[in-house]
């Protein structure tokens, strides 16, 4: 019986399969189910946000990132004129097309004299959630100069 069982599953398992890739080859999408939260996650998720943002706005005014006194707040006051909107963008000090995270670098590399910072580093993130909360309700423009 377990053997009738289970090749019945693997028959099923092939036809869900081949059902699966012939709707997606004809364009077909399945919807995904969305995740289930409470009004109590989200404001734990926005605590837990409002922390990093606090965290990177004491750093963006802290000259520790560098070596020679400057902090980002210097040049940018309130995170202004990064435009974190228009990332990933060409950056003609980068030669390229970049996410803000390098530009972010280039600035603590440069005009603080400091070292970068990992992409997944902490203190990236923190700088990163204050520069979009900064700019918060502006409209997405990746790209625009």
């Amino acid at each position: 019986i377990d053997g009738l069982k289970e090749k019945a599953m693997t028959m099923r398992n092939k036809k869900m399969r081949v059902l699966v890739l012939t709707l997606a080859g004809m364009g077909c999408v399945l919807p995904a189910a969305a995740d289930e939260f409470t009004q109590a996650d989200l404001q734990r998720w926005e605590g837990q946000y409002m922390s990093v943002v606090k965290e990177g706005r004491s750093l963006w005014t802290d000259p520790a990132l560098g070596t020679n006194g400057v902090a980002c707040a210097q040049c940018h006051p309130n995170a202004a004129n990064t435009h974190p909107e228009t990332y990933p963008k060409f950056q003609k000090q980068l030669g390229k097309v970049v996410p803000i995270w390098e530009m972010v670098n280039w600035c603590i590399r440069n005009p603080l004299e400091g070292k970068d910072l990992a992409a997944d580093d902490p203190k990236m993130a923190a700088l990163q959630a204050y520069i979009a909360y900064e700019r918060r309700g502006v409209k997405l423009a990746p790209g625009k100069h």
